[in-house]
């Protein structure tokens, strides 16, 4: 009687084993569908889930020489708060707003983005809830979400962790390029308030409410809400107010603003001096508009020194416009208007020594050569 062999299943690891859902990635996907489509219009081709997404390009061919601006961002470590208060769908505003925000600086419209979210676990509702808040930003911005990833890393992240990314491309008519080439002394310095801390100086944030031992349901008098509340108040996307501001005081085909600054990362002096050509200077008075509690609040819980403070958040401006002076009452009535509440805050003049001997005179940044920022005076209130 020969004996006979057992045949054993082949046993093995799995991706799912290895940490993988695809099946979670896949109702992810679902999930956000809706939300994604609502920024299509017809120029999008396909749905969601293609290996990339389509735009049609043909307005292109109506520009005599159409330049594309691109740009790239995250909203660093902003998404700590948003993991810890498990709220996601505000993240997307920030991303968006950091992206966008950045191409509109030349006067470009931005006409698709993509997204990258990067996880430790994939939770169908919080990823769906992430890009629903992109999606939104990205319809607030006249802007196709045309694609995006998400990404499962076991090991590298933890479950409940993740972080985001976006890409925009955008298009500028060559001669209607915006940028310090542009701008000449005597024009005018409009600031955009922000809504809050954006998306720049969380880890300083971060580390002066751990060390004043704050959590993040405290309750705050000055904010009227909980810290956790106050710190995920979303970026404002300022897109098509800035692209609305270009077009309404067009005349002739000749725009009196002459350029635009992204108040991010560096602080107000250091990103307006980017926008500057080398031998101008833009001297900016605090005393025209009120610091925000939340930066009055971090500045003192920790100690914070106002020029430490002035170089990493936005103290209360997200977006500034350089636009000459006959055209700046109209240009802040026209903001105002689209509720965007803006002032005048300072103007353009040469670069002098006594401008360039004041030690709060910030003078180039982030590798560019451009012109000088001087701030002065105290703020409001």
């Amino acid at each position: 009687m020969s004996s006979m062999s057992t045949q054993h299943e082949p046993t093995g690891i799995t991706y799912a084993q290895a940490g993988v859902d695809v099946e979670a990635g896949d109702r992810a996907v679902e999930l956000m569908k809706a939300s994604v489509k609502a920024t299509h219009g017809p120029n999008v081709l396909g749905g969601v889930g293609g290996f990339a997404g389509l735009y049609d390009a043909s307005e292109l061919l109506k520009y005599r020489k159409p330049l594309l601006a691109t740009s790239t961002d995250g909203v660093g470590t902003k998404v700590a708060i948003a993991q810890a208060m498990d709220i996601h769908d505000t993240i997307g505003f920030d991303l968006v707003g950091m992206v966008v925000d950045d191409i509109v600086v030349v006067g470009a419209k931005p006409l698709v983005m993509t997204d990258y979210i990067a996880c430790g676990h994939v939770v169908p509702e919080r990823i769906a809830g992430i890009v629903s808040g992109i999606a939104a930003g990205c319809k607030q911005a006249g802007t196709a979400l045309v694609g995006g990833e998400t990404a499962e890393h076991p090991g590298l992240l933890a479950p409940d962790e993740y972080d985001v990314a976006g890409a925009a491309t955008g298009v500028v008519e060559a001669d209607a390029l915006l940028g310090p080439e542009r701008v000449r002394a005597g024009d005018v310095v409009i600031a955009m308030a922000s809504s809050g801390l954006h998306s720049n100086g969380y880890s300083l944030v971060r580390r002066v409410i751990s060390s004043a031992d704050w959590s993040l349901d405290r309750h705050v008098d000055e904010f009227g809400r909980t810290l956790g509340e106050e710190l995920l108040v979303p970026t404002k996307v300022y897109a098509a107010d800035c692209l609305d501001l270009i077009g309404s005081l067009n005349v002739d085909g000749a725009s009196p603003v002459h350029g635009f600054s992204h108040i991010t990362g560096g602080g107000f002096a250091a990103n307006l001096a980017r926008v500057l050509p080398t031998g101008l200077a833009a001297t900016v008075d605090r005393s025209t508009w009120t610091l925000p509690p939340v930066f009055q609040v971090v500045s003192s819980l920790g100690g914070v020194p106002q020029a430490d403070l002035e170089r990493t958040l936005n103290v209360g401006v997200g977006m500034v416009a350089i636009v000459s002076a006959d055209a700046a009452d109209a240009a802040v009535s026209l903001l105002n208007a689209r509720g965007v509440k803006s002032w005048v805050a300072g103007s353009v003049t040469s670069l002098s020594d006594e401008i360039l001997a004041d030690p709060e005179t910030v003078q180039g940044a982030k590798g560019v050569d451009g012109g000088a920022v001087r701030l002065t005076g105290n703020y409001a209130g």
